[in-house]
C-alpha cells in the first residue's frame, strides 16, 4: 500500500456561544480548520484535522498548516501509510519542527491503518477501556456571575469537570474561581486555566486568594521556571499545558515535580503517534492526563476520543469534545457527548466519513 495523493480542505467553524475568550484579551469567533485527506493506491482513504487556536496562542496558525503541507506532502508520496514510525521519520527529515503541520497526516494514516486492519483506532492505540470516558467543559472568560451561570447550565447537561478561562487581573480571577466553586456539588472538579496569562506576582496572589477552594491551577505563567515558582508556593494540584511541547519537556517537568497532571494536545506533539508516546510515558511515570487538542471539529474530536478511550481510566484526568462547541459538522460518525461523557467509534479507523457538502473543493492536492 502506498500514499498516492494528499489533499487539504479549509472549513470555518463558528461557535454556538458566538465567541470564545481566554487570557490576555485573546478571543476567536470563527475557527479556521484544515481537513487533511490521504489517499492510497488500494482505494483506502484516511482523514485528519488540524485547527490551531488562532495565531496568538501556540506557535501554530491555520494558514501555516496548509503552507506546511505544500512543502511536506511531496516527500510522502509513495510511502506506506501503515508504517507510522517510518512515516514520522520521513516527515521529521523533510520538515524540521512545525509538528502541527504533520499532525493531520499522521492522524489520517492512523485512520487508514485502522481501516486496513479492520480495527478501531483506539484498539490499535492500546485497547478500549470501558464503555466511555469523562469530558470537561471549557468556560469562556466572562464576568464571574456569568461564568458561574454557564457552569450551572453545563452541569445540568451532565458535565462534572469545568475548566475556567482565567488569566486576567488577579482580583477578578479570584472572584471567578470563588463564584463558580459556590455552584459546584460534591464530585465536581474545578480547573482554573490561566493559559500563561499571569505574571508571577499575579499568580501568587490568586493561589493565595483561593487557598481554601478545591481547585486545580493550570499553566499560570508563560515560562516553565515561572510556573515552577508558583507550583512551589501552593498546595493546589497543578496542571501544565503550553510549556509541555515534547518528551524532553515532559521528562523535565516530572524530574522537577512541576505538575500533578498534564495536557496532551495531539497537534502540539505532531499527531497520534507522538501523542501516544507521551501518553504511554505519562502512564509509566504516574502522571494524569487531559487528552485534547488546540481546537477542531468532528475529525479532531474523533482522534481525541480514540486516544482517550485507549488510556487507562485512572490516568485519564479528562478529555474534550470540540465538536459540541461548534455549529458546523464536517463528518458523519463522529463521537457525540452524552451526559458529560463520550465514547470512541467501534468502526474501523477513526470511524468517520467527511461531509463533502461542508468541505467543498480541496484548497490543495499533491500527488507528486
Amino acid at each position: 500500500m502506498k500514499i498516492k495523493r494528499i489533499s487539504a480542505y479549509q472549513v470555518d467553524l463558528p461557535l454556538h456561544e458566538g465567541r470564545y475568550a481566554w487570557s490576555g484579551g485573546k478571543s476567536v469567533d470563527v475557527f479556521d480548520s484544515t481537513i487533511v485527506q490521504v489517499e492510497t493506491d488500494t482505494g483506502l482513504v484516511g482523514h485528519g484535522e488540524v485547527c490551531p487556536l488562532g495565531p496568538f496562542y501556540l506557535p501554530a496558525y491555520a494558514a501555516g498548516v496548509r503552507a506546511g503541507l505544500t512543502e511536506l506532502a511531496p516527500h510522502l508520496i509513495g510511502l506506506d501509510p501503515r508504517q507510522l514510525a517510518i512515516l514520522n521519520e520521513h516527515m521529521d527529515r523533510a520538515l524540521k519542527g512545525h509538528p502541527y503541520v504533520k499532525s493531520g497526516i499522521d492522524i489520517a494514516c492512523w485512520d487508514i491503518l485502522g481501516q486496513a486492519s479492520g480495527q478501531p483506532a483506539c484498539v490499535l492505540l492500546g485497547g478500549r477501556y470501558g464503555d466511555d470516558f469523562v469530558l470537561y467543559r471549557a468556560i469562556s472568560q466572562r464576568p464571574p456571575a456569568e461564568m458561574a451561570d454557564s457552569v450551572a447550565a453545563y452541569r445540568a447537561e451532565g458535565y462534572r469537570r469545568f475548566q475556567l478561562k482565567v488569566g486576567s487581573d488577579a482580583d477578578t480571577d479570584i472572584q471567578r474561581i470563588q463564584a463558580v466553586a459556590a455552584v459546584l456539588e460534591p464530585g465536581d472538579v474545578l480547573i482554573a486555566d490561566a493559559n500563561t496569562g499571569w505574571l508571577v506576582h499575579e499568580a501568587a496572589r490568586v493561589v493565595r486568594g483561593v487557598h481554601d477552594v478545591d481547585v486545580y491551577i493550570e499553566q499560570p505563567c508563560l515560562s516553565y521556571d515561572a510556573n515552577l515558582s508558583i507550583r512551589r508556593r501552593t498546595s493546589h494540584p497543578f496542571v501544565l499545558d503550553e510549556t509541555i511541547d515534547g518528551i524532553d519537556a515532559l521528562l523535565a517537568a516530572h524530574r522537577d515535580d512541576a505538575m500533578d497532571a498534564v495536557n496532551i494536545k495531539i497537534s502540539k506533539f505532531g499527531g497520534l503517534t507522538k501523542a501516544r508516546q507521551a501518553r504511554d510515558l505519562c502512564v509509566s511515570l504516574g502522571i494524569a492526563m487531559t487528552i485534547e487538542d488546540s481546537w477542531g471539529g468532528d475529525i479532531t474530536t474523533a482522534a481525541i476520543a480514540h486516544l482517550a478511550h485507549s488510556t487507562p481510566p485512572e490516568f485519564l484526568f479528562t478529555a474534550t469534545d470540540f465538536n459540541s462547541y461548534v455549529t458546523v459538522s464536517t463528518a458523519e460518525g463522529a463521537p457525540q457527548r452524552r451526559h458529560g461523557r463520550m465514547a470512541a467509534s467501534t468502526a474501523p479507523g477513526l470511524g468517520i466519513a467527511p461531509r463533502w457538502e461542508t468541505l467543498g473543493e480541496p484548497v490543495l492536492a499533491i500527488d507528486s
